[in-house]
């Protein structure tokens, strides 16, 4: 499966975005789907992640009641809506299919990454 992410852009402290996360090639239906962000000089880090039918999801504490994840599967989109945001927000988001067992948050368990997509919050 092949991954394209977009919708990043700069907004200012408070602002909201919405991400976008396209699949192609292989159905990622039955696969559950995650955001990863890598902030400048850091390591990639969890952030939400939705089961393949949409029914259960898992977020970071840092973004929990600010994000919501969920997805359209009879578009193989899988969304990320971000409000309040932070200048901390602040990275490339990633979408990928989680590999690993359901509500792990190691990004290693994470595949098939796709292009970023920049996000960038100003204070």
């Amino acid at each position: 499966v092949q991954l394209q992410a977009s919708g990043g852009g700069l907004v200012q402290a408070g602002g909201s975005l919405r991400l976008s996360c396209a699949a192609s090639g292989r159905t990622s239906n039955s696969y559950n789907m995650g955001w990863v962000r890598q902030a400048p000089g850091k390591e990639r880090e969890f952030v939400a992640a939705i089961s393949w039918s949409g029914a259960v999801t898992d977020y970071a504490d840092s973004v929990k009641g600010r994000f919501t994840i969920s997805r359209d599967n009879a578009k193989n989109t899988v969304y990320l809506q971000m409000n309040s945001l932070k200048p901390e927000d602040t990275a490339v988001y990633y979408c990928a299919v989680l590999t690993g067992s359901w509500g792990s948050r190691l990004v290693r368990d994470f595949r098939s990454w796709g292009q970023g997509t920049q996000v960038t919050v100003s204070s």
